[in-house]
């Protein structure tokens, strides 16, 4: 999510009132902060809270600026832009989602997600894609099409074959895993792909079922007791499925020399710092997140099969090919499922926020009624719709001209629903809906309609029920105006502004220069003995790089690594206390690898070019029209800080 961005200023600022026994620390355009919201803000926002005057200062000026942009953004209508409205109702649903549901109904759910857990399923797929507001004619087209490929399956053709063929699933992934999924749990598939795989037989195919993606047929080849969750670590050698043959041969041979040091003793540690290329795994010793039951993480089948397969903590593969490369796999940590009483937590969390706490929302309405002292009131009142819907509803253009009154369907509270609420509901609501007689259809967009209102009509109360829900619709609020007025007049602007950049450029062209640099060539070597070799062959001019490279790797692809550039001494870890000569250098180590460098040329400090330059001159640019515009803001805006509070803000 982009507002993730402003971690150190999105805050969760909940709407207190003030009083002579909450005072006030600061004061921003009208906007007062007491003492006790400042204290949760602050809190918050450090794990470590000081309370000094330098501390409180700092952060202060942090939030002050914070609110400031706020500020400007909402007088300049930043929270009025459509986009940005929708963007924030989306995220403002989501965020209810928790607060209308049946508590005790989502029991039974996360007992269920927990009794998933203890048992994994392997289902294979086919899947037709459908958009979530498509046409009546298009999503019938697309079951009827679905329904045909799961007879012609029924008839003695193969799944997979199926899956494969050029009118077969649309799954991406099909054409080479013939719709094979692996293994899976709970929360790792949509739930209602859980759902089916879950109550469907082993062998067996289900009926057509649909998802946000579309619909699916799928068979279940196996079920079996969970295996628990798995923490690996790995050493990677990168060859994508598109890579030439010879690139292909040349990492499978890496990975075979790799695995033959391991047997021979050799540490993992030092072997996945030099060769790994995940460099997102190799600082940490080449581990990776846990996967398996009771997380969301998943691995490609053959790796997850290889990574169960070890035995014990300490082990390591052989060499397993996936789309990504090669690997060898070493087990560092094996759970068993956790007890229910450990997980219950995570797993009502992991519920209260999935879809399929929707299915407790038919109890929760009954609750809610009860609570609203809900009358009905449309039998009657919805006959006029049986008598007037037609065919042209199921294609958008149905209209309510006729409809002349608008009495009451139903009261919830002190609020009354009528005619005219249903009638833009229907309007709104006709894509997909199934072709059927009059009266059925009104009965259930009726219901559809009523769950609807009143849960919006709940979710209308959710912030002076729920403080905690109202900050977290500040938080995002704030977040999406900030960001997007940040863009505006900060980051898209330092890019777009082309002739302001090469202006900033100019007046500070003296601060951009390159320090001393060196025109070379790099020889990382595995060990001494190799070095010496490299440095012997070099000295020799007419011999290049690439001949290098090819005597030096002849038996192993991990002898020599060979890189060509200018570099920036300073900004080289092993270059920087190397004192370099145009020619070929003298052998040093540096981190257990030997270097042969040789130089074809120093070149001395000297200013950059812009291009060469650009990406620092956007970044300073971006800077100085930030703090430019800050300056404007606190000249526009009264801020007043009440310095007497703040510094007792620690104070009980």
């Amino acid at each position: 999510m982009k507002k993730v961005f402003f971690s150190l200023f999105i805050l969760s600022i909940s709407q207190f009132g003030f009083s002579q026994k909450d005072p006030v620390v600061m004061d921003i355009n009208g906007e007062k902060v007491t003492k006790s919201e400042f204290l949760q803000i602050y809190l918050k926002n450090n794990n470590d809270p000081k309370y000094d005057k330098t501390s409180l200062d700092d952060y202060l000026e942090l939030f002050k600026k914070f609110k400031l942009k706020v500020a400007e953004a909402e007088a300049l209508g930043y929270d009025t832009i459509p986009k940005l409205k929708k963007e924030l109702e989306g995220y403002r649903k989501q965020l209810a989602n928790p607060y209308l549901i049946d508590s005790a109904s989502n029991n039974s759910l996360v007992l269920e997600a927990y009794d998933r857990f203890k048992t994994e399923v392997r289902a294979s797929h086919i899947l037709l894609r459908v958009d979530p507001n498509a046409l009546p004619k298009d999503t019938l087209d697309a079951y009827n099409r679905i329904v045909a490929l799961k007879k012609r399956i029924e008839k003695g053709e193969d799944f997979s074959s199926v899956a494969k063929m050029k009118n077969g699933s649309e799954d991406p992934s099909a054409i080479n895993n013939g719709g094979d999924l692996g293994y899976f749990t709970a929360f790792q598939m949509v739930y209602s792909f859980e759902e089916m795989a879950y109550s469907t037989a082993v062998g067996m195919i289900s009926e057509p079922f649909r998802t946000r993606f579309g619909y699916h047929i799928l068979k279940v080849t196996d079920k079996r007791p969970s295996r628990g969750t798995i923490k690996v670590a790995h050493i990677m050698i990168a060859a994508g499925k598109d890579i030439a043959k010879e690139t292909s041969e040349a990492a499978e041979k890496k990975i075979n020399e790799l695995y033959e040091k391991l047997q021979k003793g050799e540490k993992w540690e030092e072997l996945v710092t030099l060769h790994s290329d995940d460099a997102n795994s190799v600082k940490k010793a080449g581990e990776l997140p846990a996967f398996g039951s009771g997380t969301t993480q998943r691995m490609v089948p053959a790796f997850e099969e290889v990574a169960f397969s070890l035995k014990k903590d300490g082990d390591f593969s052989k060499p397993v090919k996936t789309d990504y490369g090669f690997h060898i796999i070493k087990r560092l940590e094996l759970k068993d499922v956790q007890s229910f009483e450990t997980v219950k937590k995570e797993l009502q969390a992991k519920v209260n926020k999935d879809e399929r706490s929707k299915k407790t929302q038919a109890s929760f309405v009954l609750k809610l009624k009860k609570s609203y002292n809900y009358s009905y009131s449309g039998n009657q009142n919805l006959k006029w719709f049986v008598q007037n819907i037609d065919s042209t509803y199921y294609l958008g253009k149905w209209n309510t001209e006729k409809l002349k009154t608008n009495k009451a369907l139903f009261k919830l509270g002190s609020k009354t629903f009528k005619q005219n609420d249903f009638a833009n509901y229907l309007k709104q609501n006709y894509r997909g809906v199934r072709r059927e007689e009059a009266s059925k259809l009104i009965d259930n967009q009726y219901k559809n309609y009523e769950k609807a209102a009143i849960l919006k009509f709940e979710e209308s109360k959710l912030s002076d029920k729920y403080p905690e829900y109202k900050a977290l619709v500040k938080e995002y609020h704030d977040g999406i105006i900030l960001y997007e007025i940040m863009s505006d007049k900060v980051w898209n602007k330092a890019v777009k502004d082309t002739s302001g950049l090469k202006k900033f450029f100019e007046q500070n062209r003296s601060k951009y220069t390159w320090s001393d640099r060196i025109d070379a060539t790099v020889y990382e070597c595995l060990n001494n003995e190799i070095a010496e070799t490299v440095f012997k062959m070099i000295k020799n001019d007419t011999i290049n790089s690439k001949h290098v490279l090819d005597i030096i790797n002849k038996d192993s692809e991990l002898n020599l690594k060979v890189k060509m550039n200018k570099f920036e001494i300073n900004q080289v870890s092993y270059l920087k206390n190397n004192s370099l000569i145009v020619g070929v250098n003298p052998i040093f180590e540096y981190e257990g690898k030997y270097y042969v460098i040789k130089v074809s040329d120093i070149i001395k400090p000297m200013n950059k070019e812009f291009k060469e330059a650009k990406g620092t001159v956007t970044s300073d640019y971006q800077n100085f029209l930030e703090k430019s515009w800050m300056d404007e803001l606190e000249k526009k805006y009264r801020v007043t800080i009440y310095t007497d509070v703040l510094y007792k803000i620690g104070e009980k």
